[in-house]
């Protein structure tokens, strides 16, 4: 059974969730607030978290930092009441999965999970299947999530590492957006769009040690992952 961490101060919105999430096939760890959540994640494995923003003693955008800081590739979501344009970018720069705003169904919160953990086995298996990559003077360790370049070491969230592999293997072609969105993000829908800016502006950081690699983006259409 599939693992979730679940951070939700709301009492009884968190246990009527917890049930929910149990009903469907889940086995939740459910924290009262982010501090809490933060020590839980340390003494146990989970699949994937699903945090509100909103919690006392540390908000959901501080407990996602902390725990990527610790497991860079779990996958996570954020559950919020508030509709603010900047707390979505917040959310995207930090490399969530999904932002969900309440109130929302149960059954909505099933199927993002289902689709989320799906794509992100089928990446996982890809990438184990590979090794290390030569991209011009840069060496992509798909196994161990490594961008290496001379002194330089990136260590990698699983997405970067989907995104490198799926850009890798179609490079200096045109690609549309809505492939690589489907490609990687399983959806073209407004929040993978977005989400997908951002970790193309990470990308051109980091392979910004070699001018023979640039991620070129061709107005209304899509990118270019040049390799020269």
């Amino acid at each position: 059974m599939k693992r979730i961490l679940l951070a939700e101060d709301d009492l009884d919105f968190g246990n009527i969730l917890k049930q929910y999430l149990e009903i469907s096939g889940y086995t939740i760890t459910w924290a009262k607030d982010g501090k809490e959540a933060l020590e839980l994640f340390k003494k146990d494995t989970f699949n994937i978290c699903v945090f509100d923003v909103m919690m006392p003693k540390m908000d959901g955008f501080t407990l996602a930092e902390k725990v990527i800081d610790y497991n860079p590739e779990i996958p996570f979501i954020f559950l919020t009441a508030r509709k603010l344009k900047e707390d979505k970018i917040k959310g995207l720069k930090l490399g969530a999965d999904d932002y969900i705003v309440k109130p929302f169904e149960a059954d909505e919160l099933v199927l993002r999970l289902n689709n989320i953990l799906k794509r992100t086995e089928k990446a996982s298996a890809q990438l184990q299947q590979s090794d290390t990559i030569k991209i011009s003077n840069y060496s992509f360790d798909t196994k161990r999530l490594e961008l290496t370049c001379n002194d330089y070491k990136k260590q990698l969230t699983q997405k970067e590492g989907e995104l490198i592999l799926f850009l890798f293997n179609h490079k200096n072609q045109l690609l549309k957006r809505e492939d690589i969105l489907k490609a990687v993000w399983e959806n073209d829908d407004f929040f993978s769009g977005r989400s997908m800016d951002v970790f193309i502006s990470r990308l051109r950081k980091y392979f910004k040690l070699d001018p023979s690699i640039s991620i070129e983006s061709i107005r209304n259409v899509g990118l270019e992952f040049k390799v020269s």
